[in-house]
């Protein structure tokens, strides 16, 4: 029987609700967004994809409320490349830091060969971003764009310094909370945030495929928009429309994948978030202590729950970590990801480049009996 331990790339298995819902979008309802009649059909499908946009607005703070100031993408790397790719423009600078992902990098790489200025602040050992530091960086800069939590580690940024740094000089700051929500509170109007970039399949328990943005009004008016085409709105102008959210939403949406987020979403309200987050808390502080006992192995980042999720990277002296991984899968059914996590910056800063680390993930539907027949299965690897 597998034991599944790698919900740092997605969470699984998925609230049973989720499957179900998309299931019935596509076999009772398969509307297109606002390209049909005043059918049920057709209006099930546009209450649908407003009451998603309603339920995000709530949990994660947007501008007024408003679900309008929710946009839908594929994932958060196609959230994050609008906003980069969107706002800034040759001789503008952006500042970031050195534990982000290559989701933000890579953009931000074909960005500065275009002639952005990318300032990169660096992390401490455990990839915790110093509030002081990021501060000096933000002279002269336009954005500000960081990740809430390491996918790499789990260390997890103090969004309230950060935010307020950047509101006392006036920068824009852009989150990724790829690895936070639904699991620890952001309210992107209260932080100031220009931009919180999520991703529907992993602490919101939806499926791949879906992401998104919540956007402060102003900074959507500032982004230019770089696909365009049918809408299902103001059909009559042959130029793309500005009204929020259709800016930002050419094309036919993943319905399917709205269904199955909107399910989600409303597990996690009628489960409270607050519990998930105690209960994964609990479970990685008893993963965390078990791979602290165990000789040989090293454990990147806090060595205790206190700022940071249950997502560990972890070495082993004289193993390969790709090895481990496989012996853990093939012998004991332990499914874990070994290598650089898509994030090679994370792994410098953190003095595991070029090798990188074994990454354990627990989530919520991960028993106590799995955490402990995981650390079996790695005294039995390493014996």
């Amino acid at each position: 029987m597998a034991i599944y331990m790698n919900n740092g790339a997605t969470t699984w298995p998925k609230p049973a609700c989720v499957p179900g819902a998309m299931a019935d979008f596509l076999t009772k309802g398969g509307a297109n967004l606002a390209r049909g009649t005043a059918s049920d059909r057709d209006l099930g499908a546009l209450d649908m994809v407003l009451t998603c946009r309603e339920e995000l607005a709530d949990l994660f703070g947007a501008p007024g409320g408003d679900p309008r100031n929710i946009t839908f993408t594929s994932s958060v790397t196609e959230s994050l490349n609008v906003i980069l790719k969107g706002f800034l423009k040759p001789g503008m600078t952006v500042v970031t830091s050195s534990m982000e992902h290559n989701a933000l990098i890579r953009p931000l790489r074909r960005l500065e060969s275009k002639g952005v200025i990318v300032r990169i602040v660096e992390c401490d050992p455990e990839g915790f971003l110093p509030p002081g530091d990021f501060a000096e960086s933000l002279e002269g800069a336009s954005l500000a764009a960081i990740s809430h939590a390491s996918n790499v580690n789990g260390t997890v940024q103090d969004l309230e310094a950060l935010g307020e740094a950047c509101r006392e000089r006036g920068v824009p700051l852009a989150v990724d909370c790829a690895q936070t929500g639904g699991i620890l509170p952001i309210d992107a109007q209260k932080l100031g945030l220009v931009a919180l970039c999520f991703t529907g399949h992993k602490g919101l328990m939806g499926p791949q495929g879906i992401g998104g943005i919540v956007w402060s009004p102003d900074f959507a008016e500032r982004t230019d928009w770089f696909v365009e085409g049918g809408t299902g709105s103001f059909s009559e102008e042959e130029l793309h429309p500005s009204a929020m959210p259709d800016k930002f939403e050419a094309g036919t949406p993943n319905l399917p994948g709205i269904a199955g987020l909107l399910a989600a979403l409303k597990w996690i309200r009628e489960t409270g978030m607050e519990n998930i987050r105690r209960r994964e808390e609990a479970l990685g502080a008893l993963l965390l202590e078990g791979l602290k006992a165990l000789p040989g192995v090293a454990v990147s980042g806090r060595k205790t729950m206190e700022g940071r999720l249950p997502v560990f990277a972890v070495n082993f002296d004289g193993r390969d970590n790709a090895i481990v991984a496989a012996r853990l899968s093939e012998e004991w059914g332990v499914e874990t990801r070994p290598g650089l996590h898509c994030a090679p910056l994370a792994h410098k800063t953190l003095g595991t480049f070029p090798g990188g680390a074994l990454r354990i993930s627990p989530g919520w539907f991960t028993t106590e009996e799995e955490i402990n027949q995981t650390i079996h299965a790695l005294k039995g690897v390493l014996s």
